[in-house]
């Protein structure tokens, strides 16, 4: 994907707009992220994804609380509505292949903000046309960042702890889960994993954990304790936004290493390795 600046620049550029401004947006940048979203979209577990840009309608914003979304959003030009087949690892490959929309959205100087809820019968649903098979884990809405944020929008990041991460030693290990792996032993891939640090995750909850295992980095999954019934999401039709979480990890880790010139690949091989808990289920891994 070419980006016009460092992809760590983007990375950290990024973050959960709500409030835009009102202006639409300029047709060649439109245009450039129409291009990428409608091309051929394969995730590293090689399910399939399709994403389609929608403009922005009145009454979005309570169409999108009444969904279940803490989105709150005023103003965006639009909508990024993603679909999947409902496939083994559909749910990292679509957050892998959203994220990389995201952040070619923030590379051409646009606002974004996940919103994560129940679209199975939304209009963002008929927007896109799913089928009987597939659903919409997820949508993004974009546009122009207004110059004088809301105060509501701090309340909003404050609330989910935004600006509040895990440190280093809470979330990436050397061998085991015994061992915290320091920013110096990561050496070259020290940059990766901090841009995973710093990506973004349903409620900054920041599910994933990663173990160094000589030449090989596996990545798990803790899950959240109580974060969401599974019966309840299930019977909502929900999607399991922890699991697009861990795509999104793993697109901060690959853009960030390729560009880096760390050469890798992802494997699903889970080591002997002693989980956390019960909470913690393997989920991929990047070989060197």
């Amino acid at each position: 994907m070419p980006f016009n600046k460092p992809i760590t620049e983007v990375i950290q550029e990024r973050f959960s707009c709500r409030t835009y401004a009102a202006r639409p947006i300029e047709t060649e940048t439109l245009a450039r992220l129409t291009d990428y979203l409608t091309s051929p979209q394969i995730g590293p577990f090689g399910s399939q994804a399709r994403f389609k840009l929608v403009s922005a309608t009145e009454g979005d914003s309570r169409a999108l609380r009444g969904l279940g979304t803490y989105g709150f959003i005023k103003g965006a030009a639009g909508f990024i509505v993603g679909a999947t087949r409902d496939v083994e690892k559909n749910l990292e490959d679509f957050g892998y292949l959203m994220e990389l929309i995201i952040l070619m959205a923030t590379d051409l100087g646009l606002g974004t903000c996940w919103l994560g809820g129940t679209f199975a019968r939304s209009k963002f649903a008929k927007k896109i046309s799913t089928g009987e098979d597939e659903i919409i884990p997820a949508v993004a809405s974009f546009g122009y960042i207004a110059k004088n944020k809301r105060r509501f929008d701090q309340g909003i990041r404050n609330s989910a702890g935004s600006d509040r991460r895990r440190s280093w030693d809470k979330l990436i290990f050397d061998v085991d889960f015994s061992n915290p792996l320091s920013q110096h032993a990561a050496g070259d891939y020290a940059v990766p994993l901090e841009m995973v640090r710093r990506g973004p995750s349903a409620s900054n909850r920041q599910p994933w954990r990663i173990v160094k295992d000589g030449e090989t980095w596996h990545f798990y999954l803790r899950r959240t304790p109580g974060y969401r019934n599974a019966t309840y999401a299930k019977l909502l039709k929900l999607a399991d936004l922890q699991r697009i979480d861990m795509g999104i990890a793993m697109s901060h880790f690959e853009l960030t290493a390729r560009e880096m010139g760390l050469d890798g690949r992802w494997i699903i091989n889970e080591p002997g390795i002693s989980k956390l808990d019960e909470l913690t289920e393997y989920s991929v891994s990047w070989v060197v």
